[in-house]
């Protein structure tokens, strides 16, 4: 059976992420996927295709020669901020009212009202993508897809909802692939596709609020009786955060970013004793050093989350679904495995929250480091929607472009640890955690060092568990 690949590329603010997946038959098991720092990029979307080209034709060139392949093409996410969503009616008169609607004409209604629908300005505007929202027939009102299929009608009525972004994001990222040595085989608008690689069936069926907490770009995607109804999104994630860090510290961007990942937290108030506990930031270059208290750490960070989880949940009460979200809210994104984050939104909204890990059917994904995170989410749906697409090589010549049936549902698995991080985001020094002011008599406890380089977070998983056990053992 012949074997194929599918290779996609995650444009984040803060990370590439590149994965590819080897098909054969049925069976689609991901091979590869590592995250490198990004450039060229805000707001999830490319403004320097110059700069960004750079560090993805190394990330590329590392997947080919690690895998002995060469990825002549790869899938893509379209831009998720500064998309508006509209509503577009369609309708038509059957030619044979005795025969039962098939899902071709179901097809056909949905390519009708994206021709038909009214751009503001077709020059600086496309519709990036589109969602079923209900059908009717001539005995039948607000029914989907499955309940019009197979019923005889004079007539067949239908209304999507919309997704209109600028064009100058899509064609800058044609211009980094460009420059980047590889062309590009399908480009998807990724909320629905992550959210069935990350949501379960009573989830979406039930109604539910997901929110994906990235780097440069907060988004919020609701469903309820199965669709998607809502979307919408912040220029604001965890870059933000780590900013705030910077300035707020005066640290290097670098060492701010480790800072929050070793040691930031959500609510200051629940991290008891770790609360009084003290960073010492030393610096190898000069012999400087710099004290940091981490209530002091958690509060600026919880200002911040406080401010983007406020935004969201105003856009929950706008989407008019505030009171149907019966199984209430799923945070996934690389944000979401902030300490305490999860706890700070259940409180700030009254909603049950829970942390979504990708997980899908068609794929197998174990086995392969980082594609089981929350980082990862878009990577699997890319891969997911892209495995569907039998004609799809990423290790051939380019192939016409070609709607991509609909994703399946997804399946529920568990997290699993991610990778060990290269060093490329992380910068020089070490950080030692200092215990409370203690008296002059009382013994002095050891002190733990981090030192920053190519095996930071495994050199921080066991300093983590020996010395902030305290910190993780009251905070889920």
């Amino acid at each position: 059976m012949q074997e194929r690949y599918i290779a996609s590329v995650d444009l984040g603010t803060s990370k590439f992420a590149v994965a590819v997946a080897k098909a054969t038959g049925d069976d689609v098991q991901v091979i590869y996927y590592k995250e490198t720092a990004s450039d060229g990029i805000r707001y999830g979307g490319v403004y320097n295709p110059g700069r960004a080209s750079n560090p993805l034709r190394e990330a590329i060139r590392s997947a080919e020669e690690e895998l002995g392949i060469k990825i002549l093409q790869v899938v893509v996410g379209l831009p998720r901020y500064g998309v508006r969503q509209e509503t577009a009616p369609a309708k038509i008169d059957r030619s044979n009212p005795g025969d039962c609607i098939t899902s071709s004409e179901v097809s056909e209604l949905k390519s009708l009202a994206l021709d038909t629908y009214p751009l503001d300005n077709q020059v600086k505007e496309e519709i990036y993508g589109a969602v079923a929202q209900s059908f009717a027939t001539d005995d039948m009102i607000q029914g989907t897809e499955a309940d019009v299929v197979g019923v005889p009608s004079e007539t067949l009525e239908g209304t999507f909802k919309v997704f209109i972004g600028n064009k100058k994001p899509v064609s800058n990222l044609d211009k980094v692939m460009n420059e980047a040595g590889v062309a590009i085989a399908r480009k998807y608008f990724l909320p629905n596709a992550i959210g069935q690689v990350v949501l379960n069936r009573e989830e979406m069926e039930n109604g539910v609020a997901m929110i994906e907490f990235g780097a440069g770009v907060t988004s919020l995607t609701i469903y309820q009786g199965s669709i998607l109804r809502y979307y919408n999104a912040i220029p604001f994630g965890g870059a933000n955060i780590t900013s705030d860090i910077k300035y707020e510290c005066g640290f290097q961007s670098s060492l701010a970013e480790n800072i929050k990942l070793a040691f930031g937290a959500c609510m200051p108030d629940r991290l008891q004793s770790m609360s009084e506990k003290i960073l010492q930031i030393n610096d190898d270059e000069d012999g400087s050093s710099q004290q940091l208290p981490v209530k002091y750490l958690s509060e600026i960070i919880t200002c911040r989350c406080r401010e983007i989880i406020n935004a969201i949940l105003f856009m929950i009460q706008q989407s008019g679904y505030a009171d149907r979200l019966r199984n209430g809210i799923v945070l996934t994104g690389g944000g979401a495995n902030l300490t305490n984050l999860a706890n700070m939104i259940r409180e700030m909204s009254g909603y049950n929250v829970r942390v979504g890990y990708p997980r899908t059917k068609r794929l197998s994904i174990y086995g392969c480091n980082g594609i089981n995170e929350t980082s990862a989410v878009a990577s699997v749906a890319m891969l997911s929607r892209a495995s569907m697409d039998t004609h799809l090589n990423c290790i051939d010549e380019q192939l016409p472009q070609e709607e991509a049936p609909a994703a399946p549902e997804p399946e529920t698995t568990g997290p699993v640890l991610g990778e060990e991080n290269d060093g490329s985001l992380f910068g020089k020094g070490e950080i030692e955690v200092l215990p409370p002011e203690r008296k002059k008599k009382e013994k002095k406890p050891k002190t733990t060092h981090f030192t920053w380089g190519r095996k930071i977070r495994e050199s921080l998983s066991g300093a983590i568990d020996s010395t902030l056990g305290s910190l993780y053992d009251t905070m889920e």
